[in-house]
């Protein structure tokens, strides 16, 4: 037996790069060709495989280390036939690397037919070739992996998690390849400027994030959407007093915050849409604190700041802290906590205009609130129609949590509370 330094061979125009993963452990066996390190420039990836069979005596890498041809990277223990080919086997991969570059593997073609299946692109992919040529051989497009190594990158369990998702929607091979769990065929890539002049227009980060966050509610959440309307002309008449007893001060109320008391009441009338399914959907997870998450419209995209407490903070109180959360939410200055720990979400468009809509559930919340723009209609109280100001409610739930019964009487129940406000302090 005998002890071999296994130094970085030549790696073209790679130096002082980072070493991203170390691959291999002391006391690992290790064949010829077997991946040692992962090292990355800033515009791709490469690994460095051992040029000798043997047994890992001694690590002299770690993750975050910077290397160049010539730095040490392990200590191999070799047989003394290995031990005597060493050096030549060294000098080839100086000479020709079998590191290759980051680009996708080709693999060779069978020498019988065989089906075709869809040729995958990875070059965008964040992955190393090792997990590249995994990812081939099981159909996976890794341009629908989201990774959860370093940085942002893809690993095999990445990989292998992606499959077990396309699986559990009815094993359709096919899925994996589009990288569509419902087996659905991609929407095509088709060239608009063939029919006359287009602009391409990157999404921001938060409607990337917004959109990939909704589309999976969508899927995952059988949603119903329960319409009703309260009338709030009484609640208006009230609102627009305190904005005038106010007006000194700089106080804007706005129907919102009463509209948030009013839900909170409807969590306490109706625990069930104060809850979260756990991750299994085996166990109901009920809470005992209200916060509510509304959403703020920005240049830059939808978000949902958290307002905690709502049961024990005044009008004025929400009021004021409405207004400092909108004005972050549009100056960015928002952090991820402050979008965090929500019951129950609601989505106004009373500003903008619209009768009715759909709003999708914000997981793992089970229920969200759509509010659209008051309009006076004539409603009969008995003996003649009068002009009452009408607010349109639409209220979406998780139906695997609540059933339509209860989401019927849940928007009931807040037009009852917005049509008479006195009924909040009971």
């Amino acid at each position: 037996m005998a002890i071999q330094e296994v130094l970085v061979p030549d790696i073209g125009s790679f130096k002082d790069v980072e070493i991203i993963e170390v691959l291999v452990s002391v006391g690992d066996t290790i064949a010829v060709e077997d991946s040692l390190i992962t090292i990355e420039s800033d515009k791709s990836s490469m690994e460095i495989p051992s040029p000798v069979a043997g047994v890992i005596k001694e690590l002299k890498v770690k993750v975050g280390d910077r290397i160049s041809e010539g730095s040490l990277m392990v200590v191999v223990e070799v047989g003394d036939a290995v031990a005597a080919v060493a050096a030549p086997v060294i000098a080839a991969s100086v000479t020709k690397p079998e590191i290759a570059a980051p680009a996708p593997v080709v693999e060779s073609k069978p020498a019988a037919p065989a089906p075709a299946t869809p040729k995958l692109d990875f070059s965008k992919a964040y992955a190393t070739p090792s997990v590249r040529k995994f990812a081939r051989e099981l159909g996976a497009d890794l341009n629908k992996v989201k990774g959860s190594g370093r940085k942002g990158r893809i690993t095999q369990d990445d990989v292998k998690g992606f499959i077990k998702d396309v699986m559990s929607f009815g094993g359709m091979p096919s899925a994996a390849a589009s990288g569509n769990t419902l087996g659905v065929a991609p929407m095509p890539d088709i060239d608009f400027s063939q029919w006359g002049a287009v602009e391409t227009v990157p999404l921001s980060r938060i409607n990337k994030l917004t959109g990939e966050f909704l589309h999976r509610n969508w899927v995952h959440i059988p949603h119903v959407t329960q319409f009703d309307q309260a009338d709030i002309t009484d609640l208006e008449a009230f609102r627009k007093q305190l904005n005038e007893e106010n007006a000194k001060s700089g106080m804007k109320i706005t129907p919102l915050v009463f509209i948030m008391k009013a839900v909170v009441a409807g969590l306490k009338a109706y625990p069930r849409f104060n809850s979260s399914l756990d991750a299994k959907g085996e166990n109901l997870i009920r809470k005992s604190y209200y916060n509510i998450g509304v959403a703020v419209d920005t240049p830059d995209g939808l978000v949902v700041p958290v307002f905690r407490d709502v049961d024990k903070k005044s009008i004025m109180q929400l009021s004021e802290e409405l207004k400092e959360m909108s004005a972050k939410a549009r100056d960015k200055k928002l952090k991820p906590a402050d979008m965090q720990g929500g019951c129950f979400s609601i989505s106004s468009l009373g500003g903008i205009g619209g009768t009715k809509f759909t709003p999708i559930v914000n997981a793992p919340e089970v229920a969200i609130l759509g509010v659209s723009k008051s309009d006076i209609q004539p409603i009969w109280n008995g003996t003649e129609f009068a002009p009452r100001l009408m607010l349109p409610l639409s209220l979406s739930y998780d139906h695997r949590v609540i059933d339509g019964a209860d989401g019927a009487r849940f928007t009931t129940y807040l037009a009852k509370m917005l049509g008479d406000i006195r009924r909040l302090l009971v």
